[in-house]
């Protein structure tokens, strides 16, 4: 058995968690692979360090990231379309992926160590464009959405949209939301769009702020093809996948597509999507119930 572990933040909870974490794979002499940076801040634990994708071995079991929802994120940086499982254990504030809460780590590690556990397959985005964009070269990939807005002005946006290949509308918008069923509970979400239980094949489209009003989101089978272009009075606008974000200039085409490969995740057996829309959304609680 391998396990990998990332995280973004080095809070003292967060240090304390994942020394904790290499800690119980050492005395198992399970081999342990530490982000580079996060290794660097312990001086007597045994791991090997990475610093990329290609620094992970193919055979890793499990890929522990410890943080908030940004750490699940980026986290997708190294494991990409390996399928290597991913386990977020929660240490920031919502926590939708990383719905692991520090009181149930020995439980965790224990029910990994003996493989009591679930996995799900999240759908990824991949995303073309045209021109092509040197940035997003070797990683043109998003596990929640893939989102275009306006940049450097108040004025709004214009987003030409088709649906393979078909004309869906021209948003007269802020910006536009592309999301996963897993990025349902995002930026979609603050923007107005349904949320998506992780199963459904599907994706949406929620636009920002429309000042067309009817325009609505719009849900749409995972396996078609979504190209945009935008027009504006400024040269550039913003494209974000995940947490990285990018100007580009205006009227470049984008193509956005489902990835040949899921995300995989590692659920604990008492662990439910409803039980964490309830836990972070406060579902239920009325005094009535």
């Amino acid at each position: 058995m391998k396990v990998a572990l990332y995280s973004l933040a080095h809070d003292s909870e967060t240090l304390d968690i994942a020394s904790q974490i290499i800690r119980f794979f050492n005395e198992k002499e399970i081999e342990v692979q530490v982000e580079k940076a996060l290794l660097g801040r312990f001086s007597n634990l045994e791991a090997t360090p990475f610093q990329s994708h290609t620094d992970i071995d193919s055979e890793t079991d499990v890929f522990f990231a410890v943080g908030g929802d940004g750490t699940v994120l980026r986290a997708l940086n190294y494991v990409r379309e390996s399928t290597i499982p991913v386990i977020g254990i929660n240490t920031g504030r919502l926590g939708f992926l990383a719905t692991v809460q520090p009181d149930e780590i020995n439980a965790i590690l224990n029910d990994i160590l003996n493989k009591n556990y679930t996995t799900e397959a999240r759908s990824i985005l991949e995303i073309i464009t045209d021109p092509p964009l040197p940035d997003l070269a070797g990683f043109p990939l998003a596990l929640n959405e893939i989102s275009v807005a306006r940049e450097n002005t108040t004025s709004m946006i214009t987003i030409h949209t088709q649906v393979n290949g078909a004309y869906l509308n021209v948003y007269w918008a802020d910006g536009l939301v592309v999301a996963t069923p897993t990025g349902s509970t995002g930026y979609s979400l603050s923007s107005g769009g349904p949320i998506i239980a992780p199963e459904s094949k599907s994706l949406v489209l929620t636009p920002i702020a429309p000042h067309n009003l009817n325009a609505r989101p719009l849900v749409v089978a995972d396996d078609v093809e979504i190209e945009t272009h935008v027009e504006g009075r400024g040269e550039t606008h913003l494209l974000s996948l995940d947490t990285r974000l990018f100007s580009i200039p205006m009227n470049t085409s984008i193509r956005i597509r489902k990835a040949s490969k899921p995300i995989i995740f590692i659920r604990p057996s008492k662990h439910s999507f409803f039980d964490t829309l309830r836990n972070k959304l406060l579902w239920g609680q009325d005094k009535r119930n």
